[in-house]
């Protein structure tokens, strides 16, 4: 028989080995019950943590869902507002392209009034008088020159608040644009499931990121882009109802000066044609039945004068002859008287024709240098009347252009910071 290989240790009574295995068993059945209560437990855990995760999930792709509903309530919200936004600025742009040809159709008459002033400033001697037509005429410039001052002003005003609106528009591109991103995350979020293969485990995944806001400072920073959007499209939609009812008033006011100035411009011509009228009547009645019957009338009265001076010579000669009478035959008789009446008649005669023929001749070189004048200030009102007519043929260019305001003015689109033409919405 061999050795055994271990010495045996120190041997144990019955008692103890009794005791050993009934500590074994009562141990084992411990330890069964615990692991079946934790077995148990693991297993309500598992039930719980699984219906908890499922239930988070799904509070978590409700919430999603909720978001994603309400950013795209407020991504439709600043389309809408962008795309009325588009619509007042095209409509602005619209008003102030008109605005600016009433600009433009003003230059014409200007031009015309300065030009009619010029013209009648071309008057000659007391034809140059300020006539109501120049009062008309410079009320007409000064008239012209304020609306150019208030449609310029309106010009400016518009292009201002274009800008504001352009500023606006960037805005809301941009909100709407950060929906949209915001937009596109949250459904690929919700798109997401524990079997895509997008998912991993990440650092810090619930750190508050930098620049976050509240709920409430989101939906009042839209909320303050959309109002500002409204109160400018309401300022522009008032802006240019008052610049359309300025427009025309201002419209009417030149119409009218302009009506008033050819009224005042034809009845002046009318006063000229009539003076020109009357004064060619009075130099052919002076040159007809004044000069003509003058210069026959002295020629009359010289002749007369002529003859006289030949009656004179006779009655001279007779006087003189009878003092050649002799003796007592020289006397003072009745044929003496006679002869010394009818020279002293002659006499008187001759003084007075001469005086007359004097007057005659003077009245004729007066009513010839009156007759001068009339022809010179004929001269002068036809010149006149030649400038009035220029006038009137000037202002008939007003009437070309009359209609320019009505015109169609065709659409230039506004550009937006991107250089296009169109303020596409970035809804795509």
């Amino acid at each position: 028989m061999s050795a055994l290989p271990v010495k045996p240790g120190l041997r144990h009574n019955v008692p103890e080995w009794d005791s050993n295995n009934q500590e074994l068993s009562s141990t084992a059945q411990h330890e069964r019950l615990v692991s079946n209560v934790i077995r148990q437990e693991g297993r309500a855990l598992r039930n719980e943590t699984s219906w908890k995760t499922n239930w988070d999930e799904s509070d978590t792709s409700r919430r999603l869902s909720d978001r994603v509903w309400d950013i795209a309530r407020w991504k439709e919200t600043l389309e809408d507002c962008a795309q009325k936004v588009d619509d007042e600025m095209e409509a602005l742009t619209l008003c102030k392209e008109q605005t600016e040809q009433a600009l433009a159709a003003t230059v014409v008459p200007l031009e015309v009034s300065t030009e009619c002033l010029t013209l009648r400033d071309g008057r000659r001697g007391y034809e140059l008088v300020f006539d109501p037509v120049d009062e008309q005429l410079k009320k007409e410039v000064e008239l012209i020159e304020r609306i150019q001052q208030v449609l310029q002003q309106h010009i400016d005003k518009m292009f201002e608040h274009l800008c504001v609106l352009q500023e606006i528009r960037h805005q809301l591109t941009a909100d709407l644009q950060n929906k949209m991103d915001a937009l596109d995350i949250d459904m690929t979020c919700l798109s997401l499931t524990i079997k895509s293969a997008q998912i991993s485990l990440k650092t810090n995944p619930t750190r508050i990121p930098t620049g976050s806001c509240t709920p409430q400072e989101w939906v009042q920073f839209s909320q303050y882009n959309v109002a500002c959007a409204h109160e400018a499209m309401q300022v522009s939609q008032q802006m240019r109802e008052e610049i359309s009812l300025s427009r025309a008033q201002l419209q009417n006011e030149l119409e009218c000066q302009r009506r008033a100035t050819e009224f005042a411009l034809r009845k002046r011509t009318h006063h000229e044609e009539q003076a020109c009228d009357e004064l060619e009547w009075q130099i052919k009645n002076v040159l007809q039945h004044l000069i003509l019957n003058m210069e026959s009338d002295i020629q009359g009265l010289d002749a007369d004068l002529q003859a006289k001076t030949a009656s004179v010579k006779l009655a001279h000669t007779r006087l003189e002859n009878r003092t050649q009478r002799p003796g007592m035959d020289l006397c003072r008789d009745e044929v003496q008287h006679g002869l010394v009446h009818e020279v002293h008649q002659l006499e008187a005669t001759i003084l007075a024709l001469r005086q007359k023929l004097s007057e005659a001749q003077h009245s004729l070189q007066k009513m010839k240098l009156h007759h001068s004048r009339m022809l010179e200030d004929l001269s002068r009102k036809q010149q006149a009347l030649s400038l009035e007519q220029r006038s009137m043929n000037t202002r008939t260019r007003l009437r070309s252009t009359s209609g320019i305001h009505t015109t169609p003015v065709p659409l230039v689109p506004l550009a937006n910071s991107s250089g296009r033409s169109n303020l596409q919405l970035l809804a795509q």
